[in-house]
């Protein structure tokens, strides 16, 4: 049986015509399970905030939402299933920073991401660590640089994947800290924390959770944190951003998309509910251990944020050479 391409994939979601608004405040919604196509692997940080969100948007709303796992092709697979799905309001995306990258890394996307998706609302941050190996000399984030400095394109860091955000985190530390270092991708966090646990690389730029299980065990020192601000998990640890490079800020993160076409009003109340979700002291309860940081802005606020983040990732992308690997 041949195999779909990604451009045949994607064609035949464009062709699909959009329905007809209905007039939604006439009629009950959502009237019926909504759900939400996860483009991300089941168990992982992604996953696991759309699950415990979700589950609680289903009690808000007396209806279930269904968790759809659709993995591959940088998260087009997941894209083109909810833009073959009617746009009635009952089928939502949940991506990250894809939704940003892909355009510029891929050249054959049939589809502009600014005018094909609609944001309702990023769900969370997952700040990320810098961490080297239990024998490695360095300290602090300062010596890791002199270092580096001292030795150029000999350490090794290691992400989950090329092009990730933690990828774009290494990136941007080397531009601003004048450094080279050898870049080393992995399919998950889980295996550069089994890696960086094992001393088999240098260093790490993967989640607060990913590092855990290292970490724990006394294989690994982490250095410093990707995030604007200190994180609860660990609040002893610097950020990169206080450790010499004001303003940096490079969050791993997810966030719920509708395809356009989608009643505004419906996705409105979709954010308003989600908000209401993430409030709930439970649900923070139960993502606080992953180091998850809740967010729910608004649609103006979420799209204004993309916009930032799209002009800084489309020019380090283009400046380091970025590629798929």
């Amino acid at each position: 049986m041949t195999r779909p391409t990604r451009r045949t994939l994607l064609g035949a979601a464009l062709a699909t015509p959009f329905l007809a608004r209905h007039g939604w405040a006439q009629a009950k919604w959502p009237n019926g399970p909504l759900r939400w196509v996860v483009a991300y692997a089941a168990g992982g940080a992604a996953d696991t905030v759309a699950r415990n969100v979700g589950a609680r948007v289903s009690d808000i709303i007396g209806q279930q939402v269904i968790i759809d796992n659709r993995t591959g092709g940088n998260s087009l697979v997941a894209e083109t299933a909810v833009m073959q799905a009617p746009r009635d309001g009952m089928t939502f995306l949940v991506d990250a920073a894809n939704q940003i990258t892909n355009e510029f890394l891929i050249k054959d996307i049939p589809f502009n991401y600014e005018k094909t998706w609609i944001p309702v609302t990023r769900l969370a941050d997952f700040p990320q660590v810098l961490a080297v190996k239990a024998d490695l000399p360095a300290k602090t984030l300062k010596d890791y640089i002199e270092m580096a400095k001292a030795k150029p394109g000999t350490i090794g860091f290691g992400t989950p994947p090329a092009a990730g955000m933690a990828h774009m985190a290494g990136e941007q530390l080397q531009k601003l800290a004048g450094i080279k270092l050898i870049h080393a991708p992995y399919r998950g966090g889980a295996d550069a924390a089994r890696d960086i646990g094992a001393g088999a690389i240098d260093s790490v730029i993967i989640t607060t959770s990913s590092i855990r299980p290292p970490l724990a065990s006394g294989k690994c020192r982490i250095l410093a944190v990707t995030s604007a601000r200190r994180v609860p998990v660990y609040p002893d640890v610097p950020t990169i951003a206080e450790s010499g490079f004001p303003g940096f800020d490079m969050n791993d993160w997810n966030g719920l998309f509708a395809a356009t076409g989608v009643p505004l009003e419906i996705v409105a109340r979709m954010r308003e509910i989600c908000a209401e979700a993430i409030m709930d002291a439970k649900v923070k309860e139960r993502l606080d251990p992953s180091g998850a940081i809740l967010v729910a802005d608004t649609p103006a606020d979420f799209k204004k944020w993309l916009d930032g983040q799209r002009a800084l990732l489309g020019k380090l992308i283009k400046d380091a050479n970025i590629k798929l690997e």
